[in-house]
């Protein structure tokens, strides 16, 4: 009964001892803990039943929160990674562009000079900012990230979060301007734009999510950054860990081959035809 009502278990994975944090009530609790309290009831489309049928689903779907962007092009500090790439800010009270910009993706458009130079001024607001990284040869634009910022960013009038997009070279409709792309270890950009949204706005605590191969990157950037890493927190969604262990895997079924690796590869044929 359980299952045709969509209902699921959620399964927690953590170390034999976690650690003990202090909310901001004074309580003492273990990070599993809080976790399993934050975490709501799993109720799933009782049709959609597996991860094959939810990711599939998706590409079918009704288009998702409409999440209007505002666009800037950075160039990269680091002469050893040069080039440029997109990072699209979340912009709460702009109306949709009454022209579609075919050159951009859905409900985007370009900051104009005047309103660049008004976020170049920064905040000494305290409110949270995430930071997102999409997953291969995606974008701001996909679904499922939109999703997950929709609920955050709504609560904005209420002091609630800001959110930005770093588009990974050529994704998102950003033009190459340089022979280096990304992969799961391009680290590099997202660096960037943590230290400088650390400059504009101080007080902000900055969190980030990263899915897939943004998943992977943002593990990356963890790793290397380590007790110097300026981020509260992070999460990761459907990280492959291992991309060797993971393409092998992908290659074993066919559906892994025919259906997951072929659309990915497209993708990127796509990317590199550019």
């Amino acid at each position: 009964m359980s299952w045709l009502l969509g209902r699921t278990s959620t399964s927690f994975y953590h170390s034999d001892t976690p650690l003990t944090i202090t909310t901001k009530s004074g309580e003492r609790i273990t990070l599993d803990d809080l976790c399993k309290a934050a975490t709501p009831p799993c109720d799933l489309n009782p049709l959609l039943f597996n991860g094959h049928l939810q990711t599939a689903y998706t590409a079918v779907k009704a288009a998702g929160p409409p999440i209007i962007y505002k666009r800037r092009i950075f160039e990269a500090e680091d002469p050893a990674f040069a080039g440029s790439f997109a990072v699209d800010f979340v912009a709460h009270e702009a109306a949709p562009p009454e022209d579609e910009d075919d050159t951009l993706p859905p409900r985007t458009t370009y900051y104009n000079d005047t309103e660049w130079a008004e976020v170049e001024q920064g905040s000494a607001d305290s409110r949270p900012l995430l930071i997102s990284l999409h997953g291969l040869s995606g974008g701001s634009h996909e679904i499922y990230l939109r999703h997950v910022l929709a609920p955050l960013v709504e609560q904005t009038a209420a002091g609630g979060w800001e959110a930005l997009v770093v588009n990974s070279r050529g994704c998102a409709q950003s033009k190459i301007t340089s022979s280096v792309l990304y992969n799961a270890r391009a680290s590099w950009d997202v660096r960037q734009v943590v230290k400088w949204c650390g400059k504009r706005w101080p007080n902000r605590p900055l969190f980030a999510i990263g899915y897939s191969l943004g998943a992977n990157i943002l593990t990356n950037y963890l790793g290397e950054e380590g007790d110097q890493c300026v981020l509260k927190a992070a999460v990761v969604c459907s990280n492959p860990w291992k991309l060797e262990v993971s393409s092998l895997a992908l290659q074993r079924t066919w559906l892994g081959l025919e259906v997951y690796s072929r659309t990915m590869g497209s993708s990127m044929k796509k990317l590199f035809e550019t």
